[in-house]
């Protein structure tokens, strides 16, 4: 078994392991991190994290109504010309934590006097140093160029964070109830691979997703670059539809990622779009009608609350990327021309 596919299957016991070690720690952190003189979030991130920053930028909005902007490294940098960051929480996210770019941006808040939050797999790095505050992931070592267990925890932190900000107990019960639907969830998953076989010889494609999934198309698109360099594109329906739709060509592969939830409604429209074009749609939804419209159901096997959904709903486009990158005899641990820790500036 590969390292991918290993620690694929330990995301539910790693969500589980985060959820125990730091549900105290983050309820008792929440009021020092978000005081009256912090009126938005800055989120410093690459990569998979910058995914991860996505889904922040979504759940925080809806369920917490703050602002997320993401940082720009290269003006810390390169430019040497960091912006003011008054009402700033900084936060980093990088599983490495080892990034200077991104140590920067926490360093040059926390001079400034800012709070600062790394969210990050290695307690003792850089990034960690810088901040004032550390929110360890506790996915355990990962092995495999391509993240996913340490992807999973990340969000897992962003969904953790904005319970404890709202207060809502319910929603911290319904995070902790999560790590058995992802068993659930991987284990359907994993069993119907094969219905990506058809898509072995794909020259690209796309990924598509809207709202809360809009990080989930990411990192879709970026495993399937990584695992098996397929040149597959993340977009926002609504985005799509302003231009980039007429490049679809017949026969191409678009993944639509589409839970249940507010988004629901216009992806079922824009399925209707894709089918004009004459794609082969794949449909990772709970949504019957939706499955049953598109080529090739990647079914979610339980329906789960919206604002979790991400952390559901990355799964099957996880096993599909590993999918295809082993039916194109791929070398999924060591893909070409990637490092695990990638060190920019």
């Amino acid at each position: 078994m590969s390292w991918v596919e290993r620690e694929l299957r330990e995301q539910p016991a790693a969500l589980a392991r985060l959820l125990e070690a730091e549900t105290d720690n983050v309820l008792a952190l929440a009021g020092n991190l978000v005081g009256a003189d912090v009126h938005y979030l800055l989120i410093a991130s690459r990569g998979s994290s910058g995914n991860a920053a996505r889904y922040a930028q979504y759940l925080l909005g809806t369920e917490n109504r703050l602002p997320v902007s993401f940082a720009t490294p290269s003006l810390y940098t390169l430019y040497d010309a960091p912006p003011r960051l008054e009402g700033a929480l900084a936060i980093g996210i990088s599983q490495s934590g080892a990034s200077p770019d991104v140590v920067a941006v926490l360093a040059e808040a926390r001079s400034q006097g800012r709070p600062t939050l790394a969210i990050t797999n290695e307690v003792e790095s850089p990034l960690a140093q810088a901040a004032e505050w550390t929110l360890p992931l506790h996915a355990g070592e990962e092995h495999a160029v391509a993240a996913t267990k340490t992807y999973l925890n990340s969000i897992a932190c962003v969904a953790l964070l904005s319970a404890a900000l709202a207060g809502d107990e319910s929603h911290l019960n319904a995070l902790h109830a999560l790590p058995a639907s992802l068993t659930e969830q991987l284990e359907h998953s994993l069993a119907h691979a094969e219905r990506l076989d058809p898509y072995r010889e794909a020259e690209g494609g796309s990924v598509v997703a809207r709202g809360v999934n809009y990080g989930t198309a990411f990192e879709i698109a970026l495993k399937i670059r990584e695992l098996s360099g397929i040149p597959f594109e993340p977009f926002s329906s609504a985005d799509l539809l302003h231009g980039p739709i007429a490049a679809l060509k017949p026969g191409e592969p678009v993944i639509v990622v589409a839970p249940s939830g507010p988004a629901l409604e216009s992806l079922r429209a824009f399925v209707v779009k894709l089918r004009e074009r004459r794609v082969r749609v794949i449909a990772i939804a709970d949504d019957e009608t939706l499955l049953a419209s598109a080529d090739t159901a990647l079914p979610l096997v339980a329906t789960t609350p919206e604002w979790l959904s991400p952390l559901v709903s990355v799964l099957p486009g996880q096993v599909a990327a590993l999918r295809l990158a082993t039916i194109r005899g791929a070398d999924v641990d060591s893909p070409v021309g990637l490092t695990k820790v990638t060190l920019t500036r």
